[in-house]
């Protein structure tokens, strides 16, 4: 076995067991680096070792941030406050200050907001605030631009008014009909950008905030404030457990709406669903995005008939299971079952594709295809 491979597995090892005589011990920053996973992942009789006072928290936090990468510091920081159920990781500012901020990170400072002290709230929202903006700078571009073009190609029409006509793509679709002896082109079909109006889709994203869905809430939440951003939509966000709330005024200001979840409860699908029916305007012109595991605490069956009343007016309802990356939760399967009898397609779905999905679904195309293609295998009738 190579010295680095050696080194490995004993950093996988840690200190107990052995390892030590079998591999040699670590030197240097791989000792340091030992200590701060045998802290966390010391043996089940000792379940880690970061309960000790706050510099001693603080200083761990500073040494893994040193020795290991962005991605696995903020795995570490998720074990440390779900292992040993270190929530002082979140109500203290200056260990706060400290963390990495990740979207696991605001999901659990979202679940914990009612417990955060007042000297603990400013640094919570400028995390909050931080992980906002890091990912609405990923994926502002790519939903602008999927969105807007759906919904440019769905506005389009063959008749339009000389104010309406879009030359570029007239000219295009002519060129077989251009006159060479007379330098013209006979624009025989007329391509228009469609009617100016205030907006062109409605978007309603109804989001589950019970505490399995907290990581798909904070993405809920920001990709609202971009749909809202777009001119062309009109997009409103409801959240809900037992009760339903309609945050769509704080759509300008993410953090302000992800601070008026309350993560946690019961769940009411029914509830939530009938709220947002009465939402619908245009039932042929709005998309509706149902966000949650689909355990229903309310009345199932009234769900699935207000499901299927959206359906038949002409809403293009859409139910994603999770939407981040891990995949799906632990979810209904007998109730997504019963979505896609009602030709509502049922899936996880990873934010990077959110984009595309509501750009699918603007232009009506074939969501369980689009689904199949990308391999989120989308739930059938059984």
């Amino acid at each position: 076995m190579s010295d680095e491979r050696e080194r490995r597995w004993r950093l996988v090892l840690g200190s107990e067991g052995g390892a030590d005589k079998v591999l040699g011990s670590l030197h240097g920053e791989d000792r340091a680096m030992d200590r701060a996973l045998d802290a966390l992942y010391g043996s089940s009789d000792r379940k880690g070792d970061l309960s000790g006072s706050s510099p001693y928290l603080a200083r761990w936090l500073g040494d893994i941030r040193q020795y290991f990468p962005r991605s696995a510091v903020q795995m570490m920081q998720r074990d440390a406050v779900e292992r040993l159920d270190l929530h002082k990781l979140l109500l203290e500012p200056e260990l706060l200050e400290a963390v990495e901020p990740d979207v696991h990170l605001v999901a659990n400072l979202l679940s914990m907001s009612r417990m955060i002290p007042d000297e603990t709230k400013d640094t919570a929202r400028r995390v909050v605030r931080a992980v906002v903006r890091e990912v609405q700078a990923r994926l502002r571009d790519a939903t602008v631009s999927a969105v807007q073009g759906a919904i440019d190609r769905s506005s389009r029409t063959r008749r339009p008014r000389s104010s309406e006509i879009d030359w570029d793509r007239t000219i295009r679709r002519n060129l077989r009909n251009y006159l060479p002896e007379h330098g013209v082109i006979v624009p025989e079909v007329l391509v228009g950008h469609g009617r100016k109006r205030s907006s062109l889709q409605d978007i309603i994203l109804c989001v589950d905030q019970s505490g399995s869905m907290a990581s798909s809430v904070v993405y809920a939440g920001i990709f609202g404030a971009v749909l809202a951003s777009i001119r062309a939509t009109r997009t409103r966000m409801v959240v809900f457990d037992t009760e339903v709330v309609d945050l769509t005024e704080d759509l300008d200001d993410p953090v302000d709406l992800l601070f008026g979840c309350q993560l946690g409860g019961g769940t009411d699908i029914h509830k939530a669903v009938s709220y947002c029916e009465s939402l619908v305007a245009r039932p042929t012109k709005t998309v509706m995005v149902l966000i949650t595991d689909l355990y229903e605490g309310g009345d199932r069956k009234r769900m699935l008939r207000r499901v299927a009343s959206l359906v038949r007016s002409g809403v293009q309802v859409v139910c994603l299971l999770a939407l981040n990356d891990e995949g799906a939760p632990s979810y209904d399967g007998r109730n997504a079952a019963a979505l896609a009898t009602l030709g509502v397609p049922t899936f996880a779905c990873t934010p990077d594709l959110f984009p595309e999905l509501i750009a699918t679904a603007i232009g009506r195309r074939d969501i369980g295809a689009w689904a199949s293609r990308h391999d989120l295998q989308c739930k059938r009738a059984e």
